[in-house]
């Protein structure tokens, strides 16, 4: 571990876990202007059949992606990092940016992905994203191995982009040559019913509020089905109720129990017997409001070589902060544009390549 979790001290006055989950919306960072290049990804038409990859907005259409392309601030790339944001997030989200610009300044290229329906990228393609959609991540890898060239390609996803990446990865394994993930669900149902409980209701609604408008915005429309669930009665009241009237339907799973347990990757991760799967470092503060870290410790508990040798040898570290939220992490000595898990995954990155 480059550094470790004992190493992470909340900074003053973002004390708690709501605090630190919320600093960046209650004090917006001065971030530069957004001069990323715009690159649009083609997707594949998409068949109504089920399971996962089945997304059914839209006839079938396939569409577009964008992603947002941004150069190292010194010397030539020494590697690309795909940045994928979660929830009711875009390209244009202070942590996606903040994460982006540390990466840009150790001297890696970035590639900010906007997932199917989400941020500028809304009216390229139909539908919206879930927390497992390789068959949208998979022509991203590929058009990044082309912008890589020679150089590896890494991943870091924040908060269900790295629950769609590591999934990614049960699919491909070596679709990246590392990830890092901060505060990813490994267990949406449990996340789920973390997020319902009644002292997360005002983040509940705000996350149900993006959701229901990024779907309404779609420009292919939505069936009349979906529009009563989106707007009879105040609309859903839970993130599980949108699951399963929205996501679940749209990516082909029979149920939102089904969608739970599909997309979850944490059973994959405890019984990984894959010989190549990329390096992982996957970041949880203990004190995440949003979603549960029991996960983490269960999959912590088994990376230590005596009981998983296996987990140990394929490159699996595990880190989890008393302190931090969700995705949160502003910590004491932090830059300006930085936190404690940005400034981590750049020297995780940095030591893969070195």
């Amino acid at each position: 571990m480059v550094r470790s979790a004992a190493s992470f001290q909340e900074r003053w006055p973002w004390l708690g876990p709501d605090l630190q989950t919320l600093r960046d919306t209650i004090r917006p960072l001065p971030l530069p202007a957004d001069r990323g290049e715009r690159i649009t990804i083609d997707l594949e038409p998409i068949s109504a059949g089920p399971g996962p990859g089945a997304e059914q907005g839209a006839d079938g259409r396939g569409g577009r992606l964008l992603a947002l392309h941004d150069p190292p601030t010194i010397g030539p790339a020494k590697g690309l990092v795909m940045v994928v944001h979660g929830l009711g997030g875009s390209s244009a989200r202070e942590g996606v940016r903040r994460q982006a610009l540390s990466l840009q300044q150790a001297g890696f290229a970035v590639l900010r992905l906007n997932l199917r329906g989400a941020g500028p990228g809304r009216a390229l393609a139909a539908g919206t994203y879930a927390a497992s959609c390789n068959a949208d991540l998979l022509p991203v890898v590929a058009k990044a191995r082309a912008l890589a060239g020679s150089l590896p390609l890494f991943g870091v996803g924040l908060s269900l982009g790295g629950t769609m990446l590591l999934n990614l990865l049960r699919e491909q394994p070596q679709a990246l040559d590392g990830l890092v993930t901060a505060s990813s669900p490994l267990d949406l149902a449990a996340c789920s019913q973390a997020i319902g409980r009644p002292r997360n209701w005002v983040y509940q609604r705000w996350l149900l509020k993006r959701l229901v408008a990024q779907t309404l915005a779609d420009p292919f429309g939505v069936t009349s089905q979906e529009r009563q669930a989106l707007l009879m009665g105040g609309g859903p009241k839970t993130i599980r109720a949108f699951d399963a009237a929205i996501t679940a339907p749209r990516w082909g799973y029979g149920s939102v129990e089904h969608y739970y347990a599909g997309a979850s990757p944490l059973a994959s991760l405890l019984n990984d017997q894959s010989p190549a799967r990329a390096p992982l470092l996957l970041v949880h503060a203990a004190d995440d409001p949003w979603v549960p870290v029991e996960a983490l410790h269960q999959l912590q508990s088994r990376v230590n070589p005596g009981v998983n040798p296996v987990l140990n040898q394929r490159g699996l570290e595990v880190c989890i902060p008393a302190k931090g939220g969700h995705n949160g992490f502003h910590g004491v000595g932090d830059g300006p544009l930085g936190s404690w898990c940005d400034a981590l995954a750049v020297q995780w990155l940095s030591a893969l390549v070195a």
